[in-house]
């Protein structure tokens, strides 16, 4: 989706978490991603906050094209400050969720929250009406959201696609 929104990108930096087990997993998929669009992936780590901002001055020097994170809690705990840091070096980005776009990145594609918390229940309802947690399917999300900071955007000067746009769910504008 990204390559898609900013087509002349060729150089990706990739952020994941070293002590997160699914990293080898996110990095796998990035990298076969980035192999089919053409586009060379750049990895970089951060395992704690106090890292972030001497990390994403690296990426910085790296001088990408695009940043992506990786899904992970501990992103998530510093989102607000991450946004910040790719910021003032001016990186656009690819986040896992709206609430990313929504406090300032650019883009963002992800599982619907709303349908994960629906789907939480119904696991929540069958178990206290007995059914044994281990008896229950694994469910896979099914509905994925994009949205897109258009002030952010601006502020990079980028142009985002229209064919990106129409498919967009949410738009900052």
């Amino acid at each position: 989706m990204l390559v898609e929104a900013l087509p002349t990108a060729r150089r990706v930096a990739f952020l994941t978490n070293p002590t997160n087990p699914n990293t080898v997993e996110f990095r796998r998929e990035a990298e076969a991603v980035a192999r089919a669009k053409g586009v060379k992936l750049l990895s970089f780590e951060v395992s704690a906050p106090e890292q972030i901002e001497s990390v994403i001055a690296t990426v910085a020097k790296a001088r990408p094209d695009a940043f992506v994170a990786a899904g992970d809690p501990l992103f998530w705990t510093t989102h607000q400050r991450l946004i910040e840091a790719v910021a003032r070096h001016r990186l656009p980005t690819m986040w896992e969720s709206g609430t990313w776009v929504e406090a300032g990145g650019l883009m963002a594609y992800g599982a619907n929250p709303d349908d994960l918390y629906r789907r939480a229940a119904t696991y929540a309802d069958r178990i206290l009406k007995g059914t044994k947690p281990t008896d229950l399917p694994i469910d896979q999300a099914t509905k994925f959201e994009l949205a897109v900071n258009l002030k952010t955007a601006r502020t990079l000067n980028i142009t985002i696609s229209s064919p990106v746009l129409l498919r967009a769910d949410h738009v900052v504008q």
